[in-house]
């Protein structure tokens, strides 16, 4: 569904993407795993069509460059990790937003769009606050708003930065639910960095792990979730262990080296 092909992307003078390559199966979840600043959130926007970059990116095997931005938004949605929220948009308005790329040029939104908006707010336990403006919202209460938007867009695939950001626990849990029965139900094809690593690895299919903005492993989450890959890229100390369905669990040890 995704296919990446030498990609590299350059800011200012810096080079934060060099020479990446792989694909994503329909219906696949990868997860982009890294330390801070290895170009996580750069490959994503790269997928996406929003920063410049140099190799090929293409979509359900079309060349994304080729896609004007209708076409492109009906088939990739994009939840970014520190939107620019409109403070006096409402959280229904801002949701309905996602059904933007299927409302005529001068058109208004219809009762079916309306109805996508508000089943997504209602999965997402957001439907309480649909009248109430961006600007009141908590920091968590904005980052599922901004996912709710993505969701209504209703496009194949999902590309998702850092999705639990300032979510509690047990919204992070909803979130990551919510997007695996999509995923599952529907054929989604979900990418998504995260930090934590051992949800990574509890609900991605597969991993890519960057390392100053190179692929430094790229496999199933047992094959990338090593300590030795951990040691060696995070400059950390874990111990890592199967959990109850055999996928990794990462632990950080005390008074590593």
């Amino acid at each position: 569904m995704i296919g990446v092909s030498g990609l590299s992307v350059t800011l200012g003078e810096r080079e934060v993407l060099s020479d990446v390559t792989l694909q994503v199966r329909r219906g696949e979840w990868l997860a982009v795993i890294g330390p801070n600043g290895a170009g996580k959130s750069t490959l994503l926007k790269a997928v996406m069509g929003i920063v410049g970059h140099r190799g090929e990116v293409s979509i359900d095997e079309r060349p994304a460059a080729s896609l004007k931005p209708r076409a492109r938004a009906r088939l990739v949605a994009y939840a970014p990790q520190t939107p620019a929220l409109p403070p006096d948009m409402t959280v229904s308005e801002y949701a309905l937003l996602g059904r933007t790329p299927y409302i005529p040029y001068l058109g208004r939104e219809s009762r079916h769009d309306r109805e996508v908006t508000a089943s997504v707010l209602d999965r997402l336990d957001l439907s309480s606050f649909a009248a109430r403006r961006l600007g009141e919202l908590s920091g968590g209460e904005r980052q599922r708003v901004v996912l709710a938007r993505a969701l209504a867009q209703q496009a194949p695939v999902l590309l998702l930065d850092e999705p639990t950001t300032a979510l509690d626990l047990g919204h992070q849990q909803q979130v990551l639910e919510l997007v695996d029965r999509l995923r599952l139900a529907d054929g989604l094809t979900v990418v998504s960095t995260l930090h934590d690593l051992t949800v990574a690895g509890q609900y991605a299919d597969t991993l890519l792990l960057l390392a100053e903005g190179r692929a430094a492993a790229h496999g199933k989450p047992v094959q990338v979730l090593t300590g030795a890959l951990i040691g060696k890229h995070f400059d950390a100390h874990v111990k890592i262990e199967p959990g109850p369905d055999g996928r990794p669990v990462v632990h950080l040890i005390r008074g590593g080296p």
